[in-house]
């Protein structure tokens, strides 16, 4: 049975109809303006409330579906599977429990059939434009979603085995990683001695920031953002010392904030990145290396003689790694490998580190006290003429 639209999602430029079909269903209607692009992180940074998200992607990461949650859309239309049956990407369930319409697996012809702009219905399971129907699909409801799931985690060993096999291949490509010595460019940015926090906009990249507010306050760490990590530390109202990563994810407000930048290139030299930068008016520093933007922040922070590294958001388990359409994890084992002795995740920092006890709270809590004798003094008769016989005794000794 598919679900109704909730009402608080109704509007007065698009209808929500709950009339029944021939076999009593309900039914469901949105209108929106159509973005459309086949990557998510390109398509969210045009989405405006209200607009329909049409996007190419298969096996729907939790990441992506909470930038679309973020940007408030009515609706998203997947010409691909959201959930495969690989593995149990949570994406779908994200965009689902969010009260948003998800139309899946309608076919690659809408990515040409939609233009940008375009106004566009979805009624029950069909996209209609100009009272015709471009597509149909499947309405994911959570009672779908969750069957899905279910059938992709019965495939979860498999999908493991394949996965490990991968990631020991490519290891013994990637051993130079801890073998060797990184060419590293010589950095503004002071990083000898002191803490440095890495953040990537992964799973609960917020909330870890929020839990570390008073480490981040009092050790002042050194900041550096993985590509999108940059606006995640601006979000939440923090300048990023340093970005890092190949620059397809982070905006231009982040690129202009002051951090010094580093183009995360390919081990043969290639960087994509580094011509969208200079037609900025930036010029960055270029370090090619294998391995994810997220390794080799690691690494640059490690060999820099990092005193602790707190990491925020990184990926570090298999579904991590699945849903960034990464066959294996070599780099990221091989890194940490490497750094392992001087890191910790932020949740486990917000578990051991205690603030200090700061001055200026302890003259706050002297003044509080001060003031409480005052008031107790001023009230009681006896205490009055305790203290008058305390100051003529202080008199008479000191000859006052």
């Amino acid at each position: 049975m598919l679900a109704l639209l909730p009402k608080s999602l109704i509007k007065s430029d698009w209808v929500g109809r709950h009339d029944s079909t021939s076999a009593g269903s309900p039914r469901i209607a949105v209108r929106g303006t159509a973005r459309v692009d086949r990557r998510t992180k390109d398509l969210v940074k045009r989405l405006k409330p209200g607009d329909i998200a049409v996007i190419d992607h298969v096996d729907l990461d939790q990441v992506a579906a909470e930038s679309l949650v973020k940007a408030k859309v009515r609706a998203v239309i997947n010409a691909s599977q959201s959930i495969s049956g690989r593995y149990p990407n949570l994406g779908p369930r994200t965009i689902v429990e969010a009260g948003i319409i998800l139309l899946d697996g309608v076919g690659s012809a809408v990515m040409q059939d939609i233009v940008e702009g375009d106004l566009i219905e979805i009624i029950d399971q069909e996209v209609i434009r100009s009272e015709r129907v471009i597509a149909s699909g499947t309405i994911m409801t959570a009672a779908h979603v969750a069957e899905l799931m279910r059938a992709a985690e019965a495939n979860l060993a498999d999908e493991l085995d394949k996965f490990i096999q991968n990631t020991l291949d490519f290891a013994v490509k990637e051993k130079e990683l801890i073998l060797g010595r990184m060419d590293l460019p010589e950095l503004r940015t002071a990083i000898t001695g002191k803490h440095v926090l890495i953040v990537v906009r992964g799973h609960y990249y917020r909330e870890d920031l929020n839990t570390i507010n008073s480490y981040l306050r009092e050790m002042k760490p050194v900041l550096i953002g993985v590509d999108g990590g940059a606006d995640a530390l601006l979000e939440c109202g923090y300048r990023p010392d340093l970005i890092i990563g190949d620059m397809d994810s982070v905006s231009d407000e982040a690129l202009r904030c002051g951090a010094e930048l580093i183009v995360h290139a390919y081990a043969d030299g290639r960087a994509p990145g580094l011509e969208r930068l200079r037609e900025m008016g930036l010029e960055p520093l270029v370090l090619p290396a294998p391995g994810t933007s997220e390794d080799v922040a690691l690494l640059l922070a490690y060999e820099k003689n990092a005193a602790l590294i707190v990491a925020v958001g990184t990926h570090s388990n298999m579904i991590d790694f699945l849903e960034k359409g990464r066959k294996g994890m070599a780099s990221t084992f091989l890194s940490r490998l490497k750094v392992g002795s001087i890191l910790v995740d932020a949740k486990g920092v917000s578990m051991l580190y205690h603030g200090r006890m700061n001055a200026r709270y302890l003259i706050w809590v002297g003044l509080a006290a001060a003031l409480t004798m005052v008031i107790i003094i001023g009230k009681s008769d006896l205490m009055r003429q305790y203290f008058e016989l305390l100051w003529m005794k202080l008199r008479i000794i000191f000859g006052l």
